[in-house]
């Protein structure tokens, strides 16, 4: 779609250390160009493949902090991003969106943190993040930062979130997307999988490519699971 704010992540492998892991990450290695041509896309594998790893490499080239928030946030409590970033070129739609958001489990703890840090600022409006339970404050966050016309990568946005919630954030992502935002998420929930209107990509089986939802281990492993579980438990606990 003409209008998308990013249109692909170009890499140029030429400028990564030969010794560098990320020549050994399946998805990614030698990719030199992923495309985006939905509001909401997805990325979809096993854990270890590379999904996070694009994503947050995509974060820090638009701008993001490593860790998550706007692109206000300026703060570092582990240097753990990789030098992808640093040889990536975002290809950007013609419109600049309005605002932004990089959320990511791994690091919100960090995020809720800076965030009460800089709402006690002049203007400042105070969250109480850490007041919250972790699904509450991560809903909140998504509530407060989502809307039409914003860029927004999110890091396994499920991990804090039970299924209700996930439907709840479903819902959320819908209505920005339909407002003109657009979302890139790395999940394994094969409830955010089911965003209408999604591209799914894969990162198992060589190199990123589209993957239908049917035909995601998210949905394939649940479903199995759900629909046969005294079989499933009694072949993987009496092995």
């Amino acid at each position: 779609m003409s209008d998308l704010f990013i249109r692909a992540a170009c890499m140029d492998w030429d400028g990564v250390g030969k010794d560098s892991y990320l020549r050994n990450i399946d998805a990614i290695a030698g990719v030199d160009r992923v495309d985006f041509d939905s509001p909401v896309t997805c990325f979809v594998g096993e854990n270890g493949s590379g999904k996070s790893t694009l994503l947050e490499a995509m974060a820090v080239s638009y701008g993001f902090n490593p860790e998550g928030g706007t692109k206000n946030y300026s703060f570092s409590t582990f240097d753990s991003h990789s030098e992808l970033n640093r040889h990536m070129r975002l290809v950007k739609g013609p419109k600049k969106a309005r605002w932004g958001y990089f959320l990511r489990a791994e690091s919100f703890y960090n995020v809720a943190t800076a965030e009460d840090e800089y709402s006690r600022g002049p203007g400042g409006r105070p969250q109480h993040l850490h007041q919250k339970s972790h699904g509450e404050s991560f809903l909140a966050t998504a509530h407060n930062n989502f809307r039409g016309g914003g860029v927004y990568l999110l890091d396994e946005p499920e991990a804090a979130l039970s299924p209700q919630r996930q439907l709840t954030l479903l819902r959320e992502i819908h209505l920005c997307a339909q407002a003109g935002a657009q979302f890139i998420l790395v999940t394994h929930s094969p409830i955010l999988l089911g965003l209408p209107g999604a591209s799914i990509l894969s990162f198992d089986d060589g190199p990123i490519h589209p993957v239908a939802y049917e035909d995601t281990d998210s949905y394939r492993i649940t479903g199995l699971f759900l629909s046969d579980r005294k079989r499933i438990l009694r072949s993987l606990l009496e092995e």
